[in-house]
């Protein structure tokens, strides 16, 4: 290599619906276009930092949609360097990591190989990756033989002083850490699990110092901390609180002395994310609102009653409207009381009517009435035969 050329990305999620939806399309999509940038854009290394599955157990169409886009990415031209995050299984992640090294995918999953980097060379010399596995900071402290430290700042301050001390073995030598953590001044996303396990989660951006940079994972933003500090965010937004990011991922350029530029590639949008609010009526007939028909929606119904069977209607319109909201122009009527206070000195009857209309904004017609008095019949008489 003439100058190592790094792409960094994170928390794919892959596995992860949307309100429900299958988003293992909108996933491959996004993953084939970050292999093709790898080869237009001639990237020596992809750096994933965290979170590559969205849960433990991915199920096989997951782990088919991640590891086709590993073999697309390492056919064009780039080793990978993987690190497993919060929604990751570390040892699931890692079991075959000596046999995938050999062809070119380097899993870092373990407490023992925080300081054993990836290392490659270029005409200037080495540069080394350490990848930092998410650390639960309970089990961690104990693994990295510190049980004084607390939180993540203590265990993510041991491994990054194992880091630092094998890189002061190697004089001369550029270095690249991945790592998956909440970093103070990172802003939050709906969409991430929170990590305040075990003590406060976020770390300062101090604990990751004397490194040339830190490819950060878990924060669903691409964010800048400071010019060797960045989140790439996911490729995908995975929440409405996201419909406005802008998806992307980092370009790293290292020469002789280090980092040398880091330039920002937005990322195409496969399914854009949209809210509409309105009438039933209005949003099944609007001619406006075609423009959303292939959007993710999150719909709110507005009318004064609560529609029967709204989202069915919708989503004959909409067919990815995947979440729906009923909030009845001007509010529902009446005041929030506890249990005790609402039904004091009310018969059933009258309980029921008032149930039915908070719910849906409206009380029960004359023949709805009857059925609840019918029902309420019914279970006084089994009540009386059980005595």
């Amino acid at each position: 290599m003439v100058a190592v050329r790094v792409l960094h990305t994170s928390d794919w999620h892959v596995g992860r619906t949307f309100h429900g939806a299958d988003l293992l399309t909108e996933q491959e999509a996004a993953l084939t276009h970050i292999a093709e940038l790898v080869d237009r854009e001639s990237v020596d290394v992809v750096v994933v930092a965290g979170d590559i599955y969205d849960r433990a157990v991915p199920s096989a169409e997951a782990v088919r949609v991640a590891t086709a886009a590993m073999t697309r990415i390492r056919r064009a031209g780039a080793e990978l360097v993987v690190t497993p995050g919060n929604h990751d299984s570390a040892a699931r992640l890692g079991a075959f990591a000596e046999f995938a090294a050999a062809g070119g995918l380097h899993v870092r999953a373990t407490v023992e190989g925080i300081a054993e980097p990836v290392v490659l060379h270029d005409e200037h010399g080495e540069v080394a990756f350490y990848g930092i596995p998410y650390l639960e900071p309970e089990p961690s402290r104990h693994a990295l033989g510190v049980p004084q430290a607390r939180g993540h700042t203590g265990v993510l301050g041991e491994a990054m002083r194992r880091v630092r001390d094998d890189l002061a073995t190697r004089p001369g030598t550029r270095s690249v850490v991945l790592a998956h953590a909440f970093v103070t001044g990172g802003e939050a996303s709906e969409s991430e699990r929170t990590i305040a396990v075990g003590g406060v989660e976020q770390v300062p951006g101090s604990v990751f110092d004397g490194v040339d940079y830190v490819a950060l994972g878990h924060l669903h933003g691409p964010q800048t901390l400071a010019d060797h500090l960045r989140y790439s965010g996911s490729p995908l937004a995975y929440s409405f609180s996201e419909a406005r990011q802008r998806k992307s991922v980092w370009f790293v350029d290292l020469d002789a002395t280090g980092l040398a530029e880091v330039r920002r590639h937005e990322l195409p949008v496969p399914r854009p994310l949209a809210t509409l609010s309105g009438e039933l009526a209005a949003l099944l007939e609007d001619p406006e609102h075609e423009q959303w028909r292939e959007h993710f929606l999150s719909i709110t119904v507005t009318d004064r009653v609560r529609p029967i069977d709204a989202m069915r209607l919708l989503q004959g319109r909409f067919p990815y409207a995947v979440h729906m909201d009923w909030r009845p122009d001007g509010g529902v009527a009446g005041t929030e009381l506890k249990y005790a206070e609402a039904v004091r000195g009310r018969s059933d009857i009258e309980i029921a009517r008032s149930f039915l209309d908070d719910c849906r904004g409206a009380p029960p017609t004359e023949r709805e009435e009857r059925l609840v008095h019918l029902a309420l019949e019914a279970a006084n008489r089994a009540a009386v035969e059980k005595l």
